[in-house]
């Protein structure tokens, strides 16, 4: 019985997906592509032909008009751009094997082309010159006397020879053509000969470019850009009907497959009808039970929210618990960090006080000796007792170095008081009671103020610091000193070897990202230990000394401003947890 809805579910989608193949087979043909191709096969076709048609005039003519707009090579260009555009999304087998073959066949033709064209030009620039060097020598030649008459009859021999070469191009007219010129030259007068040298020079540059011009045009004999065109636009229009025919054949299988599914359709219905009367009853008999149920939902749900308010506040407890654990071994560090210099200062002023009635008795017999000069007649022999027991007191206390004494314990005061002010300084940055909320941070100075808060715990370990240049983070700067200051002490107790080591670094993961790794060469996590070391409670420590919430609490911190945290150790070796933040957290972390 539980296997009949299933099947019904899998017949239900191949009946769909046989449809949509129908319906996929049948959808149109967008005629606008295949009109745009056959238009700029038409077009390719029309440039092709012109080009035929240049060549034929050029050959012939030597003043015959410049090529058409229709045959430049950026109409070229312009017709294959847009064929290759129209062609993309026809899925043609015909195009997508002939555009390659049709393209290199038409850049070789407008390449011969090109080159046909500077030669003809070339062959019509030397006809031109050797006409006009005629017309000098006949026009020469007329003006003087004697041989004038056959001069103007070799010359009009020797332009219809050259025009008749240019027309036709066969080698034997170019070497007479040579010939008549350089004899027609070698009879000139003196005066003549330098137009005879440039009819030489036109013949000989006529008979070369019109020999090169028609090496190319037998080149272009064999191209086959023409009938590739032809032969394109006729498979494609075979293609193009062939699937017109196909999908005419489709949209018969589609309305008969239609046709099937409504009578199959029809049966269901009637299944259907029978199906919700017998449903009906028994929603019925659902509604009047789920009435009962609600009423029990309700009660159980109550009880569910009041146990999960009990677990709510039974969580804060124990996170307060370890924050308390926290402090208590910070304070304990600060405390034995201000001592050092307390006992700077206490020293200093006991110092201080020993040495004062010294000060005092100097002073007051200085007062006597003044109170004598002031009254201005006293005995002679009293001032000079009174004179002789200042500068006493005063030579003792030049012997006895009294002020460059005091100013050095007034100078370790204020160290001790400076160091004093340091540390109070950064035990309030570490807590950042004034600035809970979230603000932007930099993790460095963070790392730095737990660094001095966890001094007394890294007393045997060497600390290297390796901060890199990262940008700050928005987070809640209480709660990562509590992550950092964790992963420190961890470290600081995981090491059991007198040469140990704690290397903090701060590293640009990308542009979004940032990363705090604390590696330590402690004695490491074992395997079997190291799937539960996030775990609540779960500790390696004796009792009373861990309550097994300290890396819980971390990793709910790191995930809670959108970063993560990640360890790898090797049991011997030592261990690295890396912490990783987003410059800007997906939302606002909890302060």
């Amino acid at each position: 019985m539980k296997s009949r809805p299933l099947l019904a579910g899998i017949g239900a989608l191949a009946l769909a997906a046989v449809l949509a193949f129908l319906f996929f087979k049948t959808e149109a043909i967008d005629p606008k592509q295949s009109n745009a191709v056959l238009a700029h096969l038409r077009e390719l076709k029309d440039i092709d032909s012109r080009w035929e048609l240049e060549m034929l005039r050029a050959r012939a003519d030597p003043l015959a008009p410049p090529v058409s707009a229709a045959a430049t090579p950026e109409a070229l260009e312009r017709a294959q751009r847009g064929l290759a555009e129209s062609a993309a999304g026809l899925r043609s087998p015909a195009l997508d094997q002939g555009l390659p073959l049709l393209a290199a066949a038409l850049k070789e033709k407008a390449t011969l082309v090109a080159d046909f064209r500077g030669r003809n030009q070339a062959a019509a620039d030397a006809l031109k010159g050797l006409l006009a060097a005629l017309e000098e020598i006949v026009a020469a030649a007329r003006e003087s006397r004697g041989r004038g008459g056959a001069v103007e009859t070799q010359a009009a021999q020797l332009a219809a020879d050259a025009t008749r070469f240019f027309a036709q191009g066969a080698p034997p007219l170019a070497r007479n053509l040579q010939s008549a010129a350089r004899e027609l030259a070698a009879g000139l007068p003196e005066p003549l000969r330098e137009a005879g040298r440039r009819l030489e020079q036109a013949a000989g540059a006529l008979a070369s470019e019109k020999a090169a011009e028609e090496l190319l045009y037998r080149k272009l004999a064999f191209v086959t850009a023409g009938p590739r065109v032809d032969s394109l636009t006729g498979a494609f229009n075979r293609e193009l009907e062939a699937r017109l025919a196909d999908k005419e054949l489709y949209r018969v299988y589609l309305v008969a497959y239609a046709a099937a599914l409504l009578v199959l359709l029809g049966w269901l219905g009637t299944r259907l009808a029978a199906s919700y009367r017998l449903l009906n009853a028994a929603n019925l008999a659902l509604k009047a039970a789920n009435e009962g149920l609600e009423q029990r939902v309700t009660e159980r749900t109550r009880e569910l929210s009041e146990a999960l308010a009990h677990l709510k506040e039974s969580e804060a407890q124990l996170i307060q618990s370890e924050k308390m654990s926290s402090l208590g071994q910070m304070v304990a560090g600060v405390v034995h960090e201000i001592n050092t210099p307390l006992a700077y200062v206490k020293n200093s002023l006991g110092t201080v006080q020993s040495h004062l009635p010294q000060i005092t008795e100097a002073v007051a017999e200085n007062d006597r000796l003044l109170a004598l000069l002031a009254a201005g007649d006293a005995d002679e022999q009293a001032l000079n007792e009174q004179f002789a027991r200042a500068s006493g007191r005063m030579e003792q206390l030049r012997q006895g170095r009294l002020t460059q004494e005091l100013t050095g314990l007034v100078d370790d005061g204020l160290y001790g008081i400076d160091q004093i002010t340091e540390i109070v300084a950064n035990l309030k940055d570490f807590s950042r009671l004034d600035r809970s909320k979230v603000s932007a941070v930099n993790l460095n100075e963070n790392l730095q103020s737990t660094l001095l808060i966890a001094r007394h715990e890294l007393k045997h370990v060497e600390v290297r610091r390796r901060f890199g240049d990262i940008p700050a983070v928005t987070a809640a700067p209480s709660q990562l000193n509590q992550v950092f200051l964790n992963l420190i002490t961890n470290a600081a107790q995981a090491i059991d070897r007198p040469d140990g080591v704690i290397s903090i670094t701060t590293r640009r993961l990308d542009d979004e990202h940032v990363a705090v790794d604390v590696e330590d060469n402690g004695k490491g996590i074992p395997a079997d230990i190291m799937p539960k070391i996030f775990d609540p409670f779960f500790t390696t420590k004796a009792p009373g000394q861990g309550t097994g919430l300290g890396l819980a609490i971390a990793y709910k911190i790191v995930t809670g401003h959108g970063g993560r945290i990640t360890v790898r150790s090797t049991e011997g070796a030592g261990t690295t947890f890396t912490v990783e933040l987003p410059v800007q957290p997906p939302a606002a972390p909890a302060t």
